[in-house]
């Protein structure tokens, strides 16, 4: 396999269906406000769900067990619960992890992480829930995602054969996991002000930058595409489920991985900064608590 095209599947299984994925604002087009908790957060426990771009691997230095969830003490739940001052926090959050390792322990390739929902206990007054990119899993159907031939659209073509689109099939099923997260987290902290976390930006307006990443225009856009329908699902998840939703995608615009280095918020396949490949750095979970922090009552 060539070096662009093997670089164009790491790109799509990790953006369209892997460790992380996001683009864009959603349909919804901004931030919601979730019911406020009935008590202040200050004086309550944070507890921070989600995958690795929660966890947000490489950007800081290690932070909790196991080690394989590769956590980082400078990711967005540990901001914003220094901004919050809150009396308890807990992040659970783990690389790789999918919706139902919410509620089932999750083997790393270091370690095993307790089923995240533990964390969430009555007292708590925040949680905020990173999760779903994951659950799209598209590994097996990414083998023609690369390409060297900038008039080809491989990975629209491969995903939308038949008159179907799987990937946004993928997303209509993965909402009612959604759903049930939120649902647990209601039930196990009726108290709590609960905040679903979109994805933020990972590829620009326009052509893209091919070939410095080899998707090519077409499919640049269809990605887009396909990631504003995946934050929409989670903004209309949350809006459904009485939980706040937090738009990261319209601040991360113009930061995304074909910016240069001062700029990007996330790391494109060979990082400039610390930070896993297209993964958000320091920058971009600085961004990501910024965004969750207006949120917060």
């Amino acid at each position: 396999m060539g070096r662009k095209l093997a670089v164009g599947l790491v790109l799509l299984v990790l953006v369209a269906g892997g460790i992380g994925f996001g683009y864009y604002r959603s349909q919804q087009g901004s931030s919601t406000t979730a019911p406020a908790p009935s008590a202040p957060v200050e004086s309550g426990r944070y507890v921070a769900l989600g995958d690795s771009y929660t966890s947000a691997p490489g950007t800081g230095n290690p932070a909790g067990g196991p080690p394989g969830c590769a956590r980082s003490d400078n990711n967005y739940p540990h901001l914003v619960a220094a901004r919050l001052h809150a009396a308890s926090f807990a992040d659970v959050s783990c690389s790789g992890a999918t919706t139902a390792d919410l509620t089932r322990a999750q083997r790393t390739d270091n370690g095993v992480n307790p089923p995240q929902l533990d964390a969430v206990t009555p007292d708590t007054t925040l949680v905020t829930v990173g999760i779903g990119g994951n659950d799209l899993g598209f590994i097996g159907l990414l083998q023609q995602c690369g390409t060297q031939d900038p008039n080809a659209a491989p990975c629209r073509n491969r995903f939308t054969t038949g008159g179907r689109d799987r990937l946004a099939e993928r997303i209509d099923a993965t909402a009612p996991k959604i759903a049930e997260v939120l649902a647990a987290v209601h039930q196990k902290a009726p108290k709590a002000q609960v905040l679903l976390v979109g994805y933020p930006t990972v590829l620009p307006d326009g052509d893209g930058c091919w070939p410095f990443l080899p998707l090519v225009p077409a499919d640049v856009a269809y990605v887009r595409e396909i990631a504003t329908r995946f934050n929409a699902m989670l903004a209309a998840q949350a809006k459904a489920h009485q939980a706040g939703y937090v738009d990261t995608a319209a601040p991360s615009k113009g930061h995304d991985l074909c910016q240069k280095a001062a700029t990007k918020w996330v790391e494109d396949l060979v990082p400039s900064s610390p930070a896993a490949a297209l993964h958000p750095n320091a920058r971009g979970e600085q961004g990501m608590a910024e965004a969750v922090l207006r949120v917060v009552e």
